[in-house]
């Protein structure tokens, strides 16, 4: 590939776009603010997100999304999930024929928790669609510390074509065929990491953390289970690998939100303070009704939906967690 569009100009689709660069690709990278990629494109950097890493030439940013995509060989889409859709439509208007798109998007659909791979599909009939996940935060990534992630895509060529684009000694790619499981793993962790954000700030200690790791876990492949993914993916890179990130590190924007939250702090200025999209507020509304709708239990889950929408203390969530019945941690033998 000779070029690409990223399309999403915040900490995460830059790093990607960098790493793209340095593996000598031109990449036009697009904003939805015409005035911040105006300002890209005088400084050579992005002040706002990842302001210690000069944009090289091989990056050019790009305000309009119909030039950004004209003429690229592959697009990657790293917007918020709430904007996933809208993104999706427009592309559907203005992009050539068969260009294969991407996405390293973590979320949900923002209308009923549906998968992202679904509404690209619907979309963007006829082109060729991946997934990039796994443990990787921006900065990390954009300074080109060691990555692994996993990318997935039921097309083989397009799969190639990608893995090549990005994988370089710094930021190693595994090939996957199954979305279902790379997009379930990198959304239901951030719900996840909330709530091991929220028991270290009640002070609960490292016997909590890793028990809602663990149990997290389980909801996941659990999940995953009902909705045709494959185990092992879930206990892979997209899965288990971004969980331990996510609820372990305090570059977590998700881990952030669940400390704020457990130290007594309100949504809204625990959002504030962040001052970036916090996918797992938002996630936690679809990951309920996703789960209600294949019938799996999601205890954990659960609780961080009654804190984050139902207005619950952390506490309180907690407790409700903690009182439940014992069982079987594995299948009643």
């Amino acid at each position: 590939m000779r070029s690409l569009a990223v399309l999403g100009a915040g900490s995460w689709g830059t790093a990607l776009a960098l790493v793209l660069a340095r593996n000598g690709h031109r990449v036009r990278l697009w904003g939805h603010n015409p005035d911040t990629i105006a300002a890209m494109a005088r400084d050579r950097v992005n002040d706002r997100y990842l302001p210690d890493f000069p944009l090289p030439e091989a990056i050019h940013p790009e305000a309009s999304l119909e030039q950004a995509v004209a003429g690229t060989d592959a697009v990657l889409v790293v917007v918020p999930s709430a904007a996933f859709a809208e993104v999706m439509q427009r592309l559907g208007d203005v992009l050539a024929a068969g260009i294969p798109v991407a996405w390293a998007t973590k979320g949900l659909e923002a209308a009923g928790g549906g998968l992202l791979h679904e509404r690209a599909g619907r979309e963007l009939p006829g082109h060729p669609l991946a997934v990039l996940s796994g443990p990787s935060f921006a900065a990390e990534v954009a300074a080109g510390l060691p990555t692994a992630v996993a990318l997935a895509s039921t097309d083989r060529t397009c799969l190639e074509q990608l893995a090549s684009a990005f994988h370089d000694p710094r930021f190693r790619v595994y090939a996957s065929d199954d979305l279902i499981g790379v997009e379930l793993g990198g959304a239901v962790k951030n719900v996840l990491a909330i709530a091991t954000g929220m028991a270290d700030g009640l002070g609960f200690g490292a016997n909590a953390r890793a028990g809602l790791i663990t149990r997290g876990l389980t909801e996941v492949r659990r999940l995953g289970v009902a909705m045709g993914a494959r185990d092992e993916t879930l206990t892979g890179l997209a899965g288990m690998g971004d969980l331990i990130l996510t609820c372990t590190d305090d570059q977590s924007r998700n881990r952030r939100m669940g400390l704020a939250l457990g130290r007594g702090e309100s949504l809204t200025d625990a959002e504030a303070a962040i001052g970036q999209v916090v996918e797992g507020v938002r996630t936690a509304a679809e990951l309920r009704q996703l789960a209600a709708r294949v019938a799996v239990e999601m205890p954990i889950c659960e609780a961080v939906h009654s804190v984050v929408v139902d207005g619950q203390s952390p506490r309180q969530a907690a407790e409700s967690l903690m009182q439940r019945a014992p069982r079987w941690e594995f299948s009643n033998p």
